[in-house]
Formats: structure tokens, sequence, C-alpha cells
């Protein structure tokens, strides 16, 4: 049986006469054909929500709880407006779309308002219209969308409503959260790189789509955004953990601190600045607080940062988790050393740059007895370095600790390895 009856079919019972005179059904026929369009409607878009694990939604979510200036980059299509959605619905936040390339800049400034005596008074700038609904409401989500469509004038108006919140003569409330949502310039509808100015006050995140999520969103669950739980006992250590990450690694590569890309692509990313290292202190303690994964908060350091500056301050957090090298060279014989092979080198180097900074006979001799419970511990190869440097400290009235004898092996034969390996490589370059 057919599923849709054609016009002129006689009417089922219960359902009413769809003849007419002219041959078209009639306007009730109209209506009730309407509401099964719409009943039919209402059941594709009817789904659920479960939670589950997602590193880029956790780190969307993550940034908002911080209060910072979010720009979703995606290629279109892949559902930036549906996970604002599904996130305003789950912080409980009215939803606020702005299409900013089809506005003007003054949509963003305020238009002038001529009242009273300009002179005595000056002229306002009144606000738009969900600028004041903002306000009214006194928290919301505002999103920003086709943010690489609007054009330069546009963009410079952009600058105060995301950086100081205001539009026009309105001040925007501490519970508006802002995010925006952009295309590549190579897929976008007449697309502009976004200026540097307006590109250093988000956090970039890429969204990128999971086929997994795709397939059981379309079967009727789409995953649920989990608010962080930050916890209260942690603030004081998240914050003062995030101060000493950022500010360690600035002290020791000072030049990270403010770096503008030279290609105009990248400058429309994220870049080392000022501003950006504090929002990244901030998701720092923030991702701390909540336990949140490594993954999170490499999204989130290098969509403030970039991505050669974030994956150094990443690897800078594994080096903070390194034992104090003043206390493996107070006790060497029980330190406890890091079992990866790259945080291990690093602690021994550091050992080693302790020696140097304070020579000592007493701390030599510690850190040779060090390399000695570390060529039992790991693999020998990550001793030539310190070995070598650490021999070249010793003053001339020093005497060589009978342990080093014990190493003398380990580092002659990684030498003789290394020296095979670079014949090995020679004769193959040869060959070709």
């Amino acid at each position: 049986m057919s599923t849709y009856a054609p016009l002129a079919a006689t009417p089922a019972a219960g359902l009413p006469d769809v003849s007419a005179p002219s041959g078209a059904p009639a306007p009730s026929a109209r209506a009730s054909r309407l509401d099964v369009s719409g009943a039919l409607l209402a059941l594709l878009r009817d789904s659920t929500t479960a939670p589950r694990p997602d590193p880029q939604l956790e780190a969307l979510t993550l940034a908002v709880s911080a209060d910072l200036p979010v720009l979703l980059w995606g290629e279109p299509g892949i559902g930036k407006t549906a996970a604002l959605t599904q996130l305003a619905a789950t912080l409980d936040l009215p939803l606020t779309t702005v299409i900013a390339s089809v506005h003007e800049p003054s949509d963003f400034s305020g238009l002038p308002v001529i009242g009273d005596d300009p002179a005595d008074n000056g002229i306002p700038m009144a606000p738009p219209d969900w600028a004041v609904r903002l306000v009214r409401a006194g928290r919301g989500l505002l999103f920003l969308d086709e943010l690489s469509t609007a054009p330069p004038a546009v963009q410079a108006a952009l600058l105060r409503l995301v950086l100081e919140r205001r539009v026009g003569a309105l001040r925007l409330p501490p519970g508006v959260r802002i995010v925006a949502a952009a295309n590549p310039r190579s897929s976008a509808a007449d697309g502009w790189e976004l200026s540097p100015p307006l590109a250093n006050r988000f956090v970039h995140l890429q969204w990128v789509h999971d086929a997994d999520v795709v397939v059981r969103g379309l079967g009727g669950v789409w995953p649920r955004a989990v608010l962080p739980t930050l916890d209260a006992e942690r603030l004081p250590e998240a914050v003062a953990f995030a101060r000493r990450a950022v500010c360690g690694l600035l002290g020791a590569r000072p030049t990270l601190v403010h770096r503008l890309p030279s290609g105009e692509a990248m400058r429309g990313g994220a870049w080392p600045s000022p501003r950006s290292w504090d929002m990244a202190l901030s998701l720092t303690a923030f991702a701390t607080a909540a336990g949140a994964s490594r993954d999170v908060l490499s999204m989130l350091v290098r969509g403030t940062v970039g991505d050669g500056p974030g994956l150094e301050f990443l690897a800078y957090l594994d080096r903070m988790d390194l034992p104090d090298p003043e206390d493996l060279l107070a006790d060497p014989g029980t330190a406890e050393l890091p079992e990866r092979g790259d945080l291990r080198q690093a602690a021994l180097d550091a050992v080693v740059a302790a020696v140097r900074a304070r020579p000592e006979r007493s701390r030599w001799d510690a850190a040779w007895a060090l390399l000695v419970r570390a060529a039992e511990t790991g693999a020998p190869d990550l001793l030539v370095v310190p070995a070598t440097t650490l021999a070249a400290l010793r003053r001339d009235d020093w005497e060589v600790p009978a342990s080093i004898e014990g190493l003398t092996g380990v580092v002659s034969v990684s030498r003789r390895a290394d020296r095979a390996k670079a014949r090995a490589l020679n004769v193959t370059r040869v060959g070709r």
C-alpha cells in the first residue's frame, strides 16, 4: 500500500474529505497533511544525548567556563553550530546568534543617536537589539558565526566586543560568554584572513568530525557536553602550578613571550603574545583544577599560543615533574630516577648542570654515584653526554672516584655503537 495517497483518493474513515469541485484539496486537508508532515519531522528531529568522552567538546566547555572567547575552525557542515546549540542547552544559557558577515561595523560599535545638546551631553552610541536583550537577560551565549567572511572593517569593530565586552554604550554582563565559528579561507564564501589583533583575542580550537559520533547521532544519540567539575580544594594549587609553569618556560625562553608570525595566514590563528600567554595560564589552571586529560590541555594551550610554543610548554610541564637535582645529589644511593628515557636524560642533565653551577668535590662524587645507579636501572646510552660533561668538570686535585671504572665500559661500548651506526649510514649513502 502506498504511503502517500493521491489527492483524488477516497478519504479514509476519520479523515476529512479532501475532494473539492475545483480538484484542489480543501484548506483543512492541506492543514491535515502538513500536520502529518510536521509529525514526521518531529520524529526525525527527536534525539537524545548520552555522556561520551569527547576531548574537543571538553576543551570548548573548559574555555567557556574560563570566560575566554573561543573560535571554532572547521569545514562547512561538520556540526559547529549544532555543538554550540547543544552546549548552550547544557549550560542553560539562551543562545544569541549573530552572523558577523552580514552586519555593518556600526552594528558592533553602535549607531550615533542625537538627543540633547551634543555639546553638553555628547552623542551616545546606540547598541543593536541583540545586545540589549543580552543585557536584560544578564546571561547568555553569544555566537558570532561566519567570522572568516566578515570584511576587515567589521573585524575591527569586533575588537572591542571580544576583548572588552562592549557594544556601543552597553557593557555585556559577566554572565555572557562569547564563541565564534569560522571556515578556513579555502572553504569560506568570499573569505578573509582574520586580522592579527582579532585573532590574538581568541582561543582557537580546530573542530573536526568523528565518524562514530556522527553515526551514533544520526541514529538518535548525540554526545552530551559535561560541565567541568572544578575541585575547590585544588584551586590554589592549580593557580600556583599554572603560574610556575608559564613563568618558568618564559623565563628560560624569553623569545616566546611575543612572536608575531611572518605569514598572513599564520597571523590569523594562534600565536604567542603576553595576552595569549595570560589566556594559556588561565586555561592551564582550569584544566588542572578539573583534572582534564593531556589531550584537552594540549588543544587549549596550542589554541592560544600556537603549535610550536604550545608543544614547548607541554614538554616543559613534563620536566616540571622531574626530581629536584639537589635532592638527587643529597642521596644518590636511594635516588628514584624517571622511567621514561627522555625524562631520565633531562634529570641527569639537570644534575650535571647543578654541579657545574656549584662545583664541589662532594657534589662531583655524588653525581658519579648517581650515574652508576642510572646505569644499573636504565639504558646506558643515556649516560654518554652527562658522563662526558661531568668528567670535564674535574679539578686537578680531585681524585677519580672508583665508581667511574664501572661506567668506563658502558660509555665506551655506547660510543663504539654510535660510531658503527655512523659508518653504516655512510656506507649506505655511498652505495646510493
